[in-house]
């Protein structure tokens, strides 16, 4: 039996921890679960799914079925039912979107090309349940939709894109036909610069399923210190893990403050004081310059940018994450370091800025518009945006122009570290104010709203989850910011402050665009690498 809970929709009540709790259990708001029980405790968690208010439990199923399902017509021309989908990418929103295409009576020739050899795994429990011990590597595995009848190419690398041809070139010389196609790559972690020092023994990244076998093994024998380099999510959740493990932790941001890039300074400040309430060895504003090791190539610690050392037998280098698109370079696609842009229907943007027809995208590597933000691209690394995004574009790819879906999903991400379950629905950093409208920012416990240009843009949550799903509609409906109106456990007056988000970086920073020709028949642009 296979458990997949969509953390975005719980609301913390816990009714499953009390049915099922071999299974499922409760810090504060936070919700922990094994992804693999075990079918002898299949009837408490049909119990506990049953019970769920939101309905957030699901068996046997990859994801949830996204919410937005517009009243479907039949008609002749709608229906592309058959022929050779591709789909490169053969993690969530792969598997998902694999899935989908079934559900929607998809009958042709179906196709998952996957560089890993496993079959797709959950990524958020790498950073919590399977790093504590709590639940083993293995049990994050997905389920596979029972009907997806389809050719999985494990272990299989795609090297490039034929566009005109309708193929995906392999790194074993293969060539896999498609009439259409879908990119769902992801991401990688971001490895530390140097690489003799990236080899050093007791340096981790954590990104797949060997990562997080890796790194549990190496807290498991009980280092003397653990060096995090990066205080964004990833970060903050393996430090979390460590304290709760008792063991000594720095974190090292070069920000002002953990989490400032995703949700801005005034939450950074709150992250910091609970993360140094927690024992913390907490290093702002600095940057680790050096990795050092000794004569038998393991690491002893590391120099920073203030002139200081840090002594660590385990650094964990969490510095992001790298989109896996340097296999599209060659294919006239808009794909680089920002990802590859699409429509709001994932269909994929060639060099010319031209809407492909057969080419869709889906995941960390979509760079998609948003219309409640300015129709700004944007590319979102959400377990729900990935979700969300391959149900689009699988119901898209049979679906003709009348009857293709946008992708409006509004962006949902969580967290948990530190005892504190961290929601957020919008974009927090597409924001100059915030305000808190309920809670307390010294408990730990509240809700922020974030607003740009006079209308609610975003909120987050600390403890607080049950709210989001309120705020969401807020920001749907465009609403006035600050809030007017009194809230639930508002304890002072609302006075709306800058946010402190980072400026906002221009994705194609870096892109260099060659035009050439002259008539517009023969006039084309390329991308210089």
């Amino acid at each position: 039996m296979k458990v997949v809970v969509d953390l975005t929709r719980c609301q913390g009540y816990g009714q499953c921890a009390f049915l099922a709790p071999d299974v499922f259990t409760m810090h504060d708001e936070a919700l922990l679960y094994d992804l693999d029980p075990g079918d002898e405790r299949r009837e408490q968690v049909m119990r506990a799914a049953a019970a769920c208010p939101v309905q957030a439990i699901h068996l046997d199923w990859t994801a949830t079925r996204h919410i937005f399902e517009p009243p479907r017509t039949t008609t002749s021309s709608e229906v592309r039912k058959d022929g050779r989908i591709v789909i490169v990418g053969a993690s969530l929103a792969g598997a998902r979107a694999a899935g989908v295409l079934r559900r929607e009576g998809f009958t042709g020739s179906l196709t998952l090309i996957g560089d890993e050899v496993r079959e797709p795994y959950d990524r958020p429990p790498l950073s919590k349940q399977v790093l504590t011990g709590q639940v083993p590597a293995e049990h994050t595995f997905l389920p596979r939709l029972r009907e997806v009848e389809a050719e999985w190419l494990r272990g299989s690398h795609a090297t490039g894109l034929d566009v005109a041809g309708k193929r995906v070139r392999l790194a074993d010389g293969r060539e896999i036909g498609f009439d259409r196609v879908l990119l769902a790559t992801g991401t990688r972690a971001r490895p530390w610069p140097d690489e003799a020092a990236a080899r050093l023994k007791g340096v981790y990244t954590l990104r797949t399923l060997e990562d997080a076998a890796a790194l549990r093994q190496a807290l498991a024998a009980r280092p003397s210190r653990v060096l995090i380099l990066g205080g964004g999510f990833t970060g903050c959740e393996i430090a979390s893990v460590c304290r709760e493990m008792g063991l000594e932790v720095t974190l090292v941001e070069r920000a002002s403050a953990p989490l400032v890039n995703a949700l801005g300074s005034v939450i950074g400040d709150v992250a910091a004081r609970l993360q140094r309430e927690h024992g913390v060895d907490l290093r702002c504003d600095t940057t680790v310059t050096d990795l050092e090791g000794d004569a038998d190539g393991r690491l002893r610690g590391a120099r920073l940018s203030d002139g200081s050392t840090v002594e660590a037998e385990v650094a964990v280098v969490a510095l992001g994450s790298i989109r896996n698109v340097e296999w599209l370079h060659d294919s006239g696609l808009a794909a680089g370091v920002w990802g590859v842009a699409c429509d709001a229907g994932c269909r994929a943007v060639d060099t010319n800025g031209l809407v492909t027809d057969d080419i869709f995208v889906a995941g960390d590597i979509a760079r998609f518009p948003h219309p409640l933000y300015q129709y700004q691209f944007m590319t979102l690394e959400h377990w729900g945006n990935a979700v969300a995004m391959a149900e689009i574009a699988a119901h898209n790819m049979v679906s003709d122009q009348a009857h293709r879906w946008p992708h409006l999903s509004v962006p949902v991400f969580w967290s948990s570290q530190f005892g504190v379950n961290i929601k957020s629905v919008g974009v927090p950093t597409f924001a100059d104010e915030i305000v808190i409208t309920q809670g307390s920012t010294s408990e730990h416990r509240f809700v922020a709203v974030y607003g740009y240009q006079g209308r609610v843009t975003a909120a987050v949550t600390f403890d607080q989850g049950i709210w989001l799903e309120f705020y969401q509609g807020l920001i749907e409906r465009a609403e006035p910011f600050p809030p007017s109106f009194r809230h639930v456990d508002q304890r002072e007056e609302a006075v709306p402050v800058p946010a402190g988000v980072p400026e906002r970086l221009v994705a194609t920073a870096g892109a260099t665009v060659v035009v050439t020709g002259h008539d517009p028949a023969e006039r084309r642009a390329s991308l210089r690498h």
